[in-house]
């Protein structure tokens, strides 16, 4: 038997006069706490203070360990050697797995580091290895950390009535979150929400405007001035097209309830399974695709078909995007992994807000295939919906942004 809304709560209401005794209660500071992280006056606050320093320790976790020790290593001794010891320099295969380099003079010329030598056993594994796996590991403790001590719970409830402007509700945040690591159990995680409508609201946003920890560690190192801006501009894609979404989609997008627990004392070895279980799935999904992206790339390259798709889809990318032609390649790049793509683009010369439009084209012109794979698993109607809406997205959205820059005069 089917029951609605009010049918449910009253059918609750009833169990728990029947189930629930109550006994004296005493008022501890634990319980203090927990009611000023909920209450909008005082949790509002304590969440940007708390996400602040998420970002914080996010930032300078990955890159001490990116700068300050994988750089060198990758740099200074792993580059070199591959380039001495892999045969056929200057041929194709070469160029593949370890570096494109450059001609200059008639003569070929090495990369100096892994980021701009484009090659499979360089640029790849330094992309997965020495940029993505710090930010990861650091990503998912730290979120491990906020859900073992309870605080998950009251930022859902903190951010109700903001995530109901755009069709969701509160606990929304938590597939948003987990998409900020992986995309792929952020879409999984949409199953938490009640109805069709809301999973595909939040699928389809989690695809276009959530960066992975992947790309979030790439961009931390390769653009970290303009992280801001981007991420801006994706917040404000996530609420407005979110906003429209809600009012186009049929259905219905219903209230939660959800268990607020009380602040308890994180448990290690919670924490150790969590973690090591989603950075076992980052090494068995993330650099495989990272490695096959790098090998496709590579291959279009030497075909020429990355030139060809540049001449050919220029008007679009510098007359309506305003970026330059050769972006071609890393949105190709960004279908299989995007934090590749970004570190592509970081090796194309543009301007400041050029780069902003082109990490953000990034972010929202495709879901990774990993991420593709998951949404079909969801429901191919589901995935042919979430396209249509980034086709219209990317064009409408990647203008836009040009047209602000063309506005404050610096595209």
């Amino acid at each position: 038997m089917k029951l609605n809304t009010g049918e449910r709560w009253d059918l609750i209401d009833r169990i728990s006069k029947e189930t629930v005794t109550f006994g004296a209660y005493r008022h501890t500071l634990k319980d203090a706490i927990g009611e000023l992280t909920v209450k909008p006056m005082t949790g509002i606050p304590v969440a940007i203070a708390v996400m602040y320093g998420f970002w914080s320790v996010f930032g300078s976790f990955a890159g001490f360990f990116t700068d300050g020790f994988f750089v060198r290593l990758f740099d200074a001794y792993w580059l070199p050697w591959l380039q001495e010891v892999f045969p056929g320099q200057g041929e194709w295969l070469y160029a593949i797995m370890v570096d494109t380099g450059g001609i200059e003079s008639g003569e070929f010329v090495l990369s100096s580091n892994c980021l701009e030598s484009f090659g499979v056993l360089t640029s790849g594994l330094f992309v997965a290895i020495g940029v993505v796996l710090p930010a990861i590991i650091i990503f998912y403790l730290m979120l491990a950390l906020l859900e073992d001590i309870g605080y998950m719970p009251r930022l859902a409830v903190l951010l109700d009535t903001v995530l109901h402007r755009v069709g969701l509700h509160g606990y929304a945040i938590v597939p948003t979150i987990l998409s900020l690591g992986c995309n792929v159990p952020g879409v999984t995680a949409t199953r938490i929400l009640e109805t069709k409508k809301q999973r595909f609201i939040m699928m389809t946003l989690l695809a276009i405007f959530i960066p992975c920890g992947a790309q979030i560690g790439i961009m931390q190192d390769v653009v970290p001035d303009l992280m801001g801006w981007i991420l801006l501009y994706l917040i404000i894609g996530y609420f407005v097209f979110g906003y429209i979404l809600n009012k186009i989609v049929p259905g219905k997008a219903p209230e939660f309830l959800i268990d607020v627990p009380p602040y308890r004392r994180p448990l290690l070895s919670n924490i150790g399974k969590k973690v090591g279980g989603r950075v076992r799935g980052f090494f068995v999904v993330a650099i495989p695709f990272v490695l096959l992206g790098c090998a496709i790339v590579g291959v279009l390259y030497q075909l020429g078909v990355i030139q060809f798709l540049g001449d050919t889809l220029a008007p679009v990318f510098v007359g309506w995007f305003g970026v330059p032609k050769e972006t071609a390649g890393p949105l190709i790049a960004a279908f299989l992994r995007k934090d590749l793509a970004v570190a592509q683009l970081s090796a194309i010369t543009m301007t400041p807000y050029q780069m902003i439009t082109a990490v953000v084209l990034v972010s929202i012109y495709f879901p990774c295939v990993a991420t593709f794979a998951m949404m079909l698993k969801e429901g191919w109607k589901e995935l042919i919906g979430s396209l249509a809406v980034l086709a219209v997205v990317v064009f409408t959205y990647g203008g836009l942004i040009h047209l602000i820059g063309i506005l404050l005069g610096v595209a």
